[in-house]
């Protein structure tokens, strides 16, 4: 061998090497630094162009600045029941005026007023949005503050008090969900390879890739190209340490193999390169463009999620046809240490055959020996399970779900429900022209639902003269229902067709209920429009890598089958193992994107297998020599996938628990049951036809072997 081409053996991974340890010595970094450019304001989220949307914009004119609210609830000590007087209500209007000037609070708070039955007393202090990491303490200012009533329990309730719950929940989003989404992958590796050194390397090329995505990340959310929020970044995390721990055990198994075929490394790996490249690019390319179709969403947050999840999805793919190889070719065979591969003599016909010993074997023949009773089996187990789908609620989650722990917050909008009508605090908004007032608050105080309204007055004052701005008034309308529920939903409807009859009164309604009601109503559209462009890119891709129209068409069918399923499990799980009544309104597309588009990538895995096979063998042995070679890999990246997104229920939020149930347990079931047996069952059971209208189909079976 020449000197140069030796010394270009070596010089090339050396290279790509040292550029990625650079790469992660510069921008690994920013993993922990994406905190800093989130944003958890809900409202930064909502749809386009919802009508709520408007009455945001339109509500910023009778601001004289902008606030967010934090709501005062007393209630006695002692026994339920008991009632507060003249004396309790004088000592909470002290406490509130009190705070006038205090860091982050924003004009004179409103005095304290009480419920109807006597038992507890509300009052409200705004304060100024944006506090950051300042929001703690002023809550905190406050709470002591109003504490100072004696014989009284104080809670705090509201966006100030949701917020601070909710920047609490993702406060160990950088550390936590990555240590423990790393130290599950670690631990499956180590009994999977049962080698000490391949894991580490896997997972340090899956840190490298999230702490590039991170930094590419955080150079768009600083200049406010993409949004981030605490969601977001932990699928983020999640999904970028899942999928190049994917893509590795891929190309690291091929390599594997490889090894056992070729005694030069350099030769062994170019080899694992041109059989893998081709799937985990085409794997990338279905979560990446799938992703990207949530660009098409009207919800904030959808589209967010679009090109940051591609962005990690692109990472973790350079990462791995990179940074893998090169770590790789400089160990070979000690990076599988103590169980090297040793080479043989075996030639072509040895690799991954239909033959020998192994579950996959096993597997492999009872696809061969019953096909039609597998796939039929499998296919009426998965069809009951999606029978459940509908039966899934979502709505929105309620406010007392949100947190999966009983946040603080959550439990005193429970004892503001109690005592005040249950939208009290969060009122919905009405935005109307001057001259229709009369008429619109007439429409309103008609609507059912509604406990009250009274207009946004110049003075500040309940009763004086209403604020006209630009020839509009705001009315503040309080609904008897709690503001997150379906009855407060239903209200806000009936309240829009009422107000908008009203004859030259332009009036919009908004508010914290509309906005919940705007989302739901949103997400439903989002669906209807997101999921058939993810089918079609999806297959779209399939027939370009697989050269054939019937077989991804029957691996598209089969992995939306898989999340029928999945959702049909998972409606009874929510509601009977966790006790949620709702399910956020986002879970369900986000279920399907994750579980369609990495559904598909492990059958990506199997099929590209299958068809190369195929070329040799023809259909039949092609089906069971690939199922054979490629099970074991398979199933271990099903389980780190699913072992990672599991991982996102360490964060206490209801709706990245559901998130990580649906895509865990969709992974698995399309791991162990769609790809293992139902798809190489029906394969089989086909033939050369399920290649229609591609040349494999016209390759004749080799009658040798099984």
């Amino acid at each position: 061998m020449p000197t140069t081409t030796r010394v270009a053996r070596w010089l090339v991974p050396a290279v790509l090497l040292i550029t990625w340890l650079g790469i992660g010595g510069t921008l690994g970094p920013y993993a922990g630094k994406l905190g800093e450019v989130a944003t958890n304001d809900q409202a930064a989220f909502l749809p386009r162009n919802a009508e709520s949307t408007q009455v945001i914009d339109a509500q910023r004119a009778f601001d004289q600045e902008e606030t967010l609210p934090a709501v005062v609830v007393w209630t006695a000590d002692g026994e339920a029941g008991t009632p507060l007087g003249d004396d309790h209500r004088a000592a909470a209007t002290r406490a509130l005026a009190s705070l006038t000037g205090s860091p982050g609070v924003v004009g004179t708070a409103s005095p304290a007023l009480p419920s109807k039955d006597g038992e507890a007393l509300q009052g409200v202090v705004q304060l100024r949005p944006g506090l950051g990491d300042g929001l703690p303490d002023a809550l905190a200012r406050i709470h002591d503050a109003a504490a100072a009533v004696p014989g009284t329990t104080v809670q705090l309730a509201g966006p100030a008090a949701s917020q601070a719950d909710l920047s609490d929940a993702f406060a160990g989003i950088d550390g936590l969900l990555l240590g423990v989404a790393l130290l599950t992958v670690l631990v499956i590796l180590l009994l999977v390879y049962r080698s000490v050194l391949l894991p580490l390397i896997i997972i340090l090329g899956a840190v490298l890739a999230l702490g590039l995505a991170c930094a590419v990340v955080y150079a768009l959310a600083d200049r406010d190209v993409v949004r981030v929020d605490g969601q977001v970044q932990g699928i983020l995390s999640i999904l970028v340490i899942g999928a190049a721990t994917d893509y590795a055990l891929l190309l690291t198994a091929r390599f594997r193999e490889e090894l056992a075929l070729r005694p030069d490394r350099t030769t062994a790996m170019r080899a694992a390169l041109r059989q893998s490249a081709g799937p985990i690019t085409a794997s990338a390319a279905t979560v990446a463009l799938g992703l990207l179709a949530l660009l098409l969403s009207d919800l904030t947050n959808n589209r967010a999620l679009g090109p940051v999840g591609a962005i990690g999805i692109v990472c973790a793919v350079l990462s791995t046809l990179s940074f893998l190889p090169a770590v790789l070719v400089l160990l070979g065979r000690a990076a599988y240490w103590p169980a090297k591969p040793r080479p043989t003599t075996g030639g072509q016909g040895e690799r991954g055959g239909y033959g020998g010993h192994g579950v996959w074997t096993r597997v492999a023949a009872l696809v061969d020996r019953a096909p039609r009773k597998v796939w039929a089996g499998t296919l009426a187990a998965l069809i009951a399970c999606a029978a459940f789908a509908p039966t899934l609620t979502a709505k929105g989650v309620p406010l007392d779900e949100i947190f999966v722990n009983d946040a603080p917050s959550v439990a005193a909008q429970r004892t503001l429900g109690e005592h005040f009508p249950g939208g009290s605090g969060n009122p919905a908004v009405v935005i109307a022209d001057a001259g229709a007032l009369p008429r619109v608050t007439a429409a309103i105080e008609r609507t059912d639902g509604v406990a009250d309204v009274s207009p946004a007055t110049a003075s500040g004052r309940p009763g004086g003269p209403p604020l006209v701005v630009d020839g509009r008034v705001r009315l503040d309308v309080t609904l008897e229902g709690a503001a997150d529920s379906d009855t407060a939903k239903d209200t806000v409807a009936r309240l829009r067709t009422a107000v908008h009859a009203v004859p030259d009164s332009d009036a919009l309604v908004g508010g914290y209920t509309a906005q919940q009601y705007d989302t739901r109503e949103t997400a439903e559209d989002d669906r209807l429009l997101i999921v058939p462009v993810v089918l079609a890119i999806i297959l779209a891709i399939l027939v370009v890598l697989l050269r054939s129209l019937l077989m991804p068409v029957l691996l598209v069918a089969t992995v939306a089958l898989n999340f029928l399923a999945t959702i049909g499990v998972s409606a009874l799980v929510f509601r009977h193992l966790f006790g949620f009544t709702g399910t956020d309104s986002s879970v369900p597309l986000y279920g399907f994107v994750f579980l369609v588009a990495l559904g598909v990538d492990y059958n990506i895995f199997l099929m590209s297998r299958v068809r190369e096979e195929s070329l040799l063998y023809g259909t039949r042995r092609g089906v069971l020599r690939g199922l054979t070679a490629t099970g074991g890999v398979i199933t271990s990246a099903g389980v780190v996938l699913a072992a990672t997104f599991a991982a996102l229920g360490v964060i206490p939020l209801a709706f990245l628990l559901q998130i990580a149930f649906i895509v865990a347990f969709g992974v698995l079931l399309d791991t162990l049951v769609v790809r293992s047996l139902l798809v190489p069952a029906l394969v089989r059971d086909i033939g050369p036809t399920a290649w229609w209208p591609g040349a494999l189909g016209r390759v004749r079976e080799v009658p040798s072997g099984p």
